[in-house]
């Protein structure tokens, strides 16, 4: 009778096994997908010093209390600078 339940306990844990994974796994939120630790330097510095988007890169430069869209886009480097003193505050994808 063990015998049978052990059986019967290991086929229910196999079943429940997770398929594997097939091609690229996604990255998790949060990742680097927009490449903002590359630019992490622009904190602090004018706005002026930010420099020309690369070729296909989707950036968006913000003041901290324009109206922007709320969309999340993890690919899309966003910018924020104060509207007053013209300096980046934060760097960051969405």
């Amino acid at each position: 009778m063990k015998l049978v339940a052990l059986a019967f306990s290991a086929a229910v844990l196999g079943a429940c096994a997770a398929p594997p994974a097939e091609g690229p796994a996604t990255p998790a939120p949060g990742e680097n997908q927009c490449h903002a630790s590359d630019y992490q330097n622009l904190i602090g510095r004018q706005k002026s010093q930010i420099p020309a988007k690369p070729a296909g890169a989707t950036w968006r430069v913000v003041c901290s209390t324009c109206a922007m869209t709320m969309d999340y886009n993890p690919e899309r480097l966003n910018i924020v600078y104060d509207e007053t003193t013209g300096v980046v505050t934060k760097v960051s994808c969405g």
